[in-house]
């Protein structure tokens, strides 16, 4: 195996004799990444998808852990990024490192090679200025210890076809298109909605590998279901208004009644409108007897447009993890929706930088964020600081779990306003 490795001296976590921590090469390393990836989530490319897979990483931002052993050298374990800009609270796009890709071989487990993987990614990515990481986890267990806090939450909503919406004026001037997708056709209309949204926690996709993934229809993944379809709400210009990446599986229920579903995988709008219209359309969809929604923000418009509540289904699950790397750089990019001047007692073991007292003082017009001796009003960990960073949820709520500590009474509820934020944050989709 040709081997074309940049090899990371010294290695932050030391590593069992044999194991070598190194960058990787995008293209003469790719098959050596792509089996370890397949050993570590126990799953392989069904032939059907060959056609349709697209590579995404970015050069140059891939990490490994090299083994030579007694029959060779192989690779035994493997992490990326992506260089994304998250939006924070206000607005601002601040640089951030999107790590994913984190895989061990199952024969090289319990070895720590993890550990010095993520020790590496912390390190670089600060090097290369990004303010924070963010990552969907497969395992939710794994990544509070390097930092992490749960910084978005994404709503999974299951309801039955015809259920009422409330009217919005202007909705039936919009036009509902539905088409079969193709991504190389439908991707300019999909990525201009998305683009537009303002929400903390929100990721472009910025490059077109990433673009085209996200449209990509796996064969393997319809299990009986039709191809992925798009719905395009439209204005009387033909401006794109909302969307929504769907498919439907057929069903029939007793006396030969349909009882099909409707998946959707993705949907947007960008007012109460478009909301109303693609909404309107998804649930009055012939045949079908139920819509499932797997990837709402927990404010999305269409919980406000049901005229009835009991009776769906929803659940609430993590979505992206988030871990400051410049703690002041972070504090100062974020919106604060009120005055703030409270000192901050941060422990972050892995990055001695963001640990210590820190002040924020400011308002909706700017923070100033600075290393100070004063007595500290609230004491929280980076990982829970991370969690509340994007406003979606409060110190008073992690006070409440033992996960940030008053110090100075009457000082919580005041910290807590400040670092909340009007609109939850979401991300959408999954990298």
């Amino acid at each position: 195996m040709l081997l074309c490795v940049t090899f990371i001296d010294p290695t932050p976590v030391p590593l069992p004799p044999g194991y070598r921590l190194a960058e990787l090469d995008d293209a003469a390393d790719r098959a050596a990444m792509q089996e370890v990836d397949r050993w570590a989530f126990a799953s392989d490319l069904a032939p059907e998808d060959e056609p349709v897979q697209v590579w995404t990483l970015e050069p140059g931002r891939s990490v490994g852990v090299w083994h030579a052993g007694a029959r060779g050298t192989a690779l035994a374990a493997v992490h990326s990024s992506f260089a994304f800009r998250l939006q924070v609270p206000g607005g601002e796009r601040v640089p951030a490192s999107g790590l994913t890709w984190v895989g061990v071989h199952p024969g090289h487990r319990r070895r720590g090679l993890g550990r010095a993987m993520l020790h590496a990614h912390l390190r670089r990515s600060r090097e290369r200025g990004e303010v924070v990481s963010v990552l969907n986890a497969a395992e939710s267990g794994i990544y509070e210890r390097y930092g992490y806090g749960i910084a978005t939450h994404r709503v999974a909503l299951s309801l039955g076809r015809g259920a009422g919406l409330r009217p919005v004026p202007e909705a039936e001037d919009l036009v509902v298109e539905l088409e079969t997708i193709d991504p190389e056709h439908h991707s300019a209309d999909v990525e201009r909605v998305h683009g537009a949204v303002v929400r903390p926690g929100w990721i472009t996709r910025d490059t077109p590998a990433l673009r085209t993934a996200h449209l990509v229809d796996w064969p393997s993944a319809r299990r009986g279901a039709e191809r992925k379809r798009l719905a395009v709400v439209r204005d009387a210009a033909g401006r794109p208004r909302g969307y929504a990446v769907f498919r439907r599986k057929d069903s029939w229920g007793e006396e030969n009644l349909p009882a099909g579903t409707v998946e959707v995988h993705d949907a947007l709008a960008l007012d109460p409108a478009a909301a109303r219209a693609l909404w309107g359309t998804l649930l009055d969809l012939d045949l079908m007897g139920q819509v499932k929604a797997y990837t709402l923000a927990p404010d999305d418009a269409l919980l406000g447009l049901l005229t009835e509540l009991r009776g769906i289904g929803r659940r609430v699950h993590d979505d992206v993890w988030l871990r400051i790397l410049d703690l002041p750089a972070a504090l100062r990019a974020r919106a604060y929706p009120c005055g703030v001047d409270v000192v901050l007692e941060v422990s972050d073991p892995l990055v001695p930088d963001n640990a210590g007292r820190w002040q924020v003082r400011g308002g909706p017009g700017g923070v100033q964020v600075t290393p100070t001796e004063e007595a500290a009003h609230l004491a929280v960990g980076i990982a829970d600081l991370g969690a509340a960073y994007l406003g979606g949820t409060s110190l008073t709520a992690l006070a409440a779990a033992g996960r940030v500590t008053e110090l100075v009474p009457g000082t919580l509820v005041p910290a807590a306003t400040a670092f909340s934020w009007p609109v939850s944050p979401s991300t959408g989709w999954g990298f």
